[in-house]
């Protein structure tokens, strides 16, 4: 006999996990399938762990300009070993808050992998045994894995993808990162601080490229200044890995052809979804261009009772994107179930909000200023440099702004841009802001507290206006 639920999740990433929760709230009898940990990549690979490796290059960063504070610090070392396994210790402690979670809500796990194999049925396989699960309704939430390069797969010794960057057997003396997107710069400002002489390479014309072009341009000083070589407009030409390096060929944006060794590469090029070998094309699931699943603004496929959610659908590809759609799909099942107390919103890409853990930090929401102007909007645009900030000069993190931009006809809040200082913490406050429709007016009305970086993002809105105080 067959497992019976109202709802089985695929896969257990900060999309599937958060279903499952949701589910349970809402009275569904539950199911998770996962085939390797609880968590998904985000939470044992990707998000958290990386944060904790940031840390303690951090933290190794300012113990090496101690003077700079006044402070004394002699013979500063890092471990590498120890701070991979801290950031491993991270990822364990969260794992198993999301196990406690799945039994506090009364959450079947199935550890295994998950296959389609008819409507409403799933089956789970582990260690060459299977079980049957039915459900009235499946949510597909598989993720996604990095992608290769075309010329050379990573292999985890010379050629690493992020997750063999983030428990390093060694540390790497010259590092190639190829891509300069959330992932790549990331590990590139990582391994930068802990030492390592970084070359990013990048195919676009300004690194971070989906970030405003100030930012950007921004970034690509910061990291120089730090000692990274940037490449932009550049592509791979040749590149061969042996046990002792990695050589790559590499076709500057003048055309002149860069062959350098490198001991290690990271290949930080975009993701690939994990749709192979989960039973899409058994059932009728069709994907997009690039294979990613099909979706509408609730999480239907074209299948009736299959959905999906995350970076196995459209981008962003982000996870609290992914937990948010999670959300509104539960609910979008609850009401066809009959739960009339629920009522499911449509997600506003334009109000999901991107950060960037290097050195220094992005955060970003919404319109850049060239998107917003080829979207016809009149603009007005605002900027304050963190060097008018007392709280960041206190800090010794005067490097940095904060960037609005406005419909000039309307006051509505398009975008906001910051890098610098724990911007990734002050993002949500224009997120509310776009998401609560906030103008100028509102902003400008809004009392920030002082001292703070945040009285960057005020002075923005007014400068937007000829009003900045402080510049």
């Amino acid at each position: 006999m067959a497992d019976t639920y109202d709802l089985i999740v695929l896969g257990s990433g900060p999309g599937g996990y958060v279903a499952a929760i949701r589910a349970a709230q809402l009275g569904l009898k539950t199911a998770i399938v996962e085939r390797e940990n609880l968590g998904g990549i985000c939470l044992n690979w990707g998000c958290i762990p990386t944060k904790a490796l940031l840390r303690s290059a951090e933290i190794f960063h300012y113990m090496q300009h101690a003077k700079d504070y006044g402070l004394a610090a002699e013979k500063i070392s890092a471990d590498i070993e120890a701070v991979v396994k801290r950031s491993r210790g991270v990822a364990k402690q969260l794992n198993q808050g999301v196990t406690h979670l799945m039994k506090k809500n009364k959450i079947t796990v199935h550890m295994g992998d998950g296959k389609l194999t008819g409507k409403g049925k799933l089956t789970v396989t582990k260690d060459g045994k299977s079980e049957e699960l039915t459900a009235k309704h499946i949510i597909i939430a598989t993720g996604a894995r990095a992608r290769d390069l075309p010329q050379l797969k990573a292999d985890g010794k010379r050629v690493w993808t992020y997750r063999h960057a983030m428990t390093p057997a060694e540390m790497p003396t010259k590092l190639l990162v190829i891509g300069s997107g959330a992932i790549g710069i990331e590990f590139a400002s990582f391994y930068n601080d802990m030492g390592a002489d970084v070359t990013v390479v990048e195919m676009m014309d300004r690194i971070v490229p989906v970030e405003d072009a100030d930012v950007s341009a921004f970034l690509e000083k910061a990291v120089k200044k730090q000692g990274m070589t940037i490449l932009t407009g550049a592509k791979i030409e040749k590149i061969a890995a042996t046990d002792k390096a990695v050589t790559a060929t590499i076709k500057d944006k003048a055309g002149k052809d860069i062959t350098a060794e490198y001991s290690h590469v990271i290949v930080a090029i975009g993701i690939v979804p994990n749709v192979e070998n989960i039973g899409l094309e058994d059932v009728g699931v069709e994907p997009d261009q690039r294979y990613h699943i099909k979706t509408d603004a609730y999480g239907r496929t074209n299948v009736d009772g299959i959905w999906a959610i995350g970076d196995v659908t459209a981008p962003p590809w982000l996870a609290h994107k992914a937990s948010h759609e999670a959300v509104t799909t539960v609910e979008a099942i609850a009401q066809a179930l009959g739960n009339k107390d629920v009522h499911p919103h449509a997600m506003d890409v334009r109000n999901i909000p991107g950060c960037t853990y290097c050195h220094p930090q992005i955060a970003s929401v919404g319109l850049t200023e060239a998107k917003a102007k080829e979207a016809g909007y009149d603009v007005k645009v605002g900027m304050f440099p963190f060097i008018g900030n007392g709280k960041a000069i206190a800090l010794g993190e005067a490097e940095g702004f904060t960037k609005t931009v406005f419909d000039a006809k309307t006051g509505e809040l398009l975008g906001a841009h910051m890098i610098g200082a724990e911007v990734t913490e002050m993002i949500q406050g224009y997120t509310i802001g776009k998401t609560l429709e906030t103008t100028e007016a509102e902003l400008m009305q809004t009392v920030f507290p002082h001292p703070t970086i945040s009285e960057s993002m005020h002075e923005s809105v007014l400068a937007a206006y000829g009003r900045a105080l402080h510049i």
